[in-house]
């Protein structure tokens, strides 16, 4: 394999090669979502956060990349709660021209036999050295489009299966032939962050000859994230007939084994390196798509995105580099404990005060306080911890408080469910136990929860958690985790020493049957038995894990590891430097 070099480390040297742009960019990365910051409401949740992430690890390492995604203007949704507390979608409008600028190129794709017309903006992020990396949005929203071709890019997982389609025709098949418009001809690996952009292979194919398929293998990396089904799109031929051109219809029936367009399989089967999202979940997918060649590259999140300020200081003043060099947070074992607590302190003074000021409710600083922030669906179990409210209310009256957040898909109406029953029981606790759900959750409120509670719980059924990133925020700011074991946490957990696991140990990739109560019992058991009397009885105790899970779990589940192990496995890039 031909390696290239990058990591310098010096802002001439940089701004030489950004002078230089796109000659010398050879990774484009693509996503159907990406996060970038909150006003920018182009993402839903994990999946495009972590690309923003990566994408934001990349800036600061230098690695030659470029994003490409859609632009939304009406956003995923924003979440209001009804008096019910029965969640309400409405779009979440914003002006793109604030925060990226428009550029003149222009391209065609064709779909349901007319021209669509396709723009671009670019925002560019920009790494702790001065490297920049654009992030290209496409667009439809043009005058002399067919009305509802403009409003293809309006709405993340919006629509019909139709709309979802047409979403990830442009994504792959424009996004390609924009990146050419804009001058990326050097492009020499096209990593597809799950199945939604592996309509790129059709459009790697014109370009190279549907002879040359190994060639366009040999360039493609694929990212599966999840183990549910419903998380892989599946499109029927016969709506796939009626978007797309026969030939392209015809070859798509040569290259796929299904009857319909997984893309997935798609994804999977033109691209040489694919990886799921910890070593857990490519056991999983081993097993699910039956290949042995699935590599495992395990999540992070990008330490300067989720830091909180009072972190940042100490880490700046103890331990210098660590911002470029997580890795260096190992040395966090010897920060002052005092130091560690009046930081979280703070963060935490911070989360209870947005809480008075959003919901009018006061909680206690000196009371335990357990978050919990995921995507509303049944599968993650957001409710475990109220499957017995008597036992809950025994062991726990008076000693803890809990902060819940979650958007449910529009679709999911077992995950709406599930956000009106934890509100619903925050009658029924009362002062016993304040319960707060806090509404649309973004990144914002998101960075508040991970850098302001004191311990974070998190309940999926095995093996659905792939891999799952709060934790790791919550690591990066010294707040012990509380969970299942699966995803991430089979990789972070010592018992004890960086928090505590909920249930069984996760030896099986398939469960056939799967005792819940046994899981409740056990987080019962723990809060009792072991988290609560280490919080009250043993302060000292509680700020070194605190400081073990910096050390041992943030100075490793950070995208500067995940993004240096994608050069090294996947991109052919090797480090120099930093």
């Amino acid at each position: 394999m031909t390696l290239m070099k990058c990591g310098v480390n010096t802002t001439k040297s940089l701004k030489g090669i950004m002078d230089f742009d796109p000659i010398f960019r050879t990774v484009a990365y693509f996503s159907m979502e990406i996060g970038i910051k909150a006003n920018m409401p182009t993402y839903a949740g994990g999946l495009g956060i972590l690309a923003g992430d990566i994408l934001k690890s990349a800036a600061d390492l230098a690695v030659p990349m470029v994003g490409v995604t859609l632009l939304y203007r009406k956003g995923y949704f924003t979440q209001e709660l009804d008096i019910n507390g029965r969640q309400v979608e409405k779009p979440a409008e914003w002006d793109p021209s604030e925060e990226m600028e428009l550029l003149p190129n222009e391209i065609i794709i064709t779909l349901e036999q007319r021209k669509i017309m396709i723009r671009v903006w670019v925002h560019e992020i920009t790494g702790n050295t001065g490297y920049t990396i654009p992030v290209y949005f496409l667009d439809t929203d043009i005058e002399g489009n067919d009305p509802k071709d403009r409003a293809l890019t309006g709405s993340l997982y919006g629509g019909d299966e139709r709309y979802r389609l047409c979403q990830e025709l442009i994504l792959g098949l424009g996004g390609l032939r924009m990146l050419r418009s804009i001058g990326f001809n050097n492009l020499r690996k096209f990593h597809l962050n799950e199945g939604h952009a592996a309509f790129l292979v059709l459009e790697m194919l014109r370009e190279e000859g549907f002879e040359n398929f190994q060639k366009i293998r040999e360039r493609g990396v694929f990212t599966t994230h999840t183990p549910v089904p419903a998380g892989h799109d599946h499109f029927s031929y016969e709506l796939v007939e009626k978007v797309m051109s026969v030939n392209i219809v015809n070859q798509l029936r040569k290259m796929l084994s299904q009857e319909g367009v997984s893309m997935t399989e798609l994804g999977m089967r033109y691209c040489s390196f694919v990886n799921g999202v910890s070593r857990k979940h490519a056991e999983v997918s081993r097993k699910m798509f039956q290949k042995e060649d699935i590599h495992s590259i395990t999540n992070g999140v990008h330490p300067g995105t989720w830091i909180s300020p009072e972190m940042k200081l100490i880490f700046d003043s103890s331990i210098p580099g660590w911002i470029n060099a997580p890795a260096r947070m190992v040395q966090s074992v010897n920060i002052s404990g005092n130091k560690i607590w009046k930081a979280h302190m703070s963060a935490k003074s911070r989360l209870i005060s947005y809480i008075k000021d959003t919901q009018d409710i006061r909680l206690d600083e000196n009371i335990l306080t357990i978050g919990f922030g995921r995507r509303a669906t049944p599968y993650k179990r957001a409710d475990l911890i109220f499957s017995d409210l008597h036992k809950l209310l025994d062991i726990a009256s008076g000693k803890i408080q809990l902060v819940f957040a979650g958007k449910a898909h529009p679709r999911d109406e077992g995950g709406k469910g599930i956000i009106q029953k934890i509100i619903g029981l925050s009658e029924v606790l009362g002062d016993n136990i304040p319960l707060v759900f806090l509404e649309d959750y973004d990144m914002e409120t998101g960075a508040l929860l991970t850098q302001g509670v004191d311990l974070w719980l998190n309940t999926p059924r095995r093996p659905r958690e792939a891999s799952g990133t709060s934790g790791m925020k919550c690591a990066l700011n010294g707040v012990p985790n509380f969970s299942i074991l699966d995803g991430w946490w089979i990789e972070g957990c010592i018992e004890g020493v960086t928090g505590w696991a909920i249930g069984p140990e996760a030896v099986e990739n398939f469960l056939s049957s799967y005792d819940e109560t046994k899981d409740a019992e056990d987080l019962y058991r723990k809060l009792e038995e072991k988290v609560i009397p280490l919080y009250y009885k043993d302060r000292e105790g509680w700020i070194g894990m605190m400081k073990n899970i910096i050390a041992l779990n943030a100075s490793y589940f950070n995208t500067h590891r995940v993004v240096r192990e994608y050069c090294e496995q996947a991109y052919g890039i090797e480090f120099l430097g930093m």
